[in-house]
């Protein structure tokens, strides 16, 4: 199994990039925080799972050990495959995934392209009881205001992604109310 591959990007694409390692390009899908390391280098370090399949194998990378351990939990629900795992972790952050588990929300999970409301009601229903003390105990809560800005800046136009990334943006001490949560994400798109 290749567990880390450190190397320079040479070509990237929407959901991939190519590492030269040793000569040799390697295709790694990643997920949008392995992406995100390399906005300020060309060399990057991925946490990688190796995929073996009949006629394949695919490497995916991540930005840290966490996040692949949360990949390979994934994989163990039923119906949900790399491709789908990957895109649920490039979608939600750590903490939206968590606090969707462990708070028993599946409707956090339908915002994911591809996830129904039956997938996302099986991940919650497997992983709930899959997942350690330890796991639960991490858990940051979901806001009900903050699912609502999301669904707002989605309603805008706004792919989901765009809207977690601008929600994130919005400093932690800021007031509660939707209506201010939105003219404050709206800022990070200006």
């Amino acid at each position: 199994m290749i567990d880390i591959i450190a190397g320079q990007v040479v070509a990237e694409g929407d959901n991939y990039l190519v590492v030269m390692v040793g000569g040799v390009g390697i295709r790694v899908y990643v997920s949008r925080s392995a992406r995100q390391q390399i906005d300020h280098s060309n060399y990057v370090t991925l946490h990688t799972h190796l995929i073996v399949r009949e006629d394949a194998l695919t490497l995916y990378g991540f930005a840290d050990e966490e996040e692949r351990g949360l990949f390979v939990v994934l994989l163990g629900v039923t119906g949900v495959g790399p491709r789908l795992a990957i895109t649920i972790l490039s979608t939600l952050s750590r903490d939206q995934l968590q606090g969707a588990i462990g708070q028993e929300k599946p409707d956090v999970l339908t915002r994911v392209p591809g996830i129904g409301k039956k997938t996302a009601q099986k991940i919650v229903f497997e992983l709930k009881d899959k997942l350690g003390a330890s796991f639960l105990d991490q858990l940051v809560p979901i806001n009900d205001i903050d699912s609502d800005v999301i669904a707002t800046l989605t309603a805008l136009g706004y792919s989901v992604v765009e809207a977690q990334t601008a929600l994130q943006s919005i400093p932690a001490d800021a007031p509660q109310e939707v209506e201010e949560r939105v003219r404050l994400a709206l800022q990070y798109f200006a």
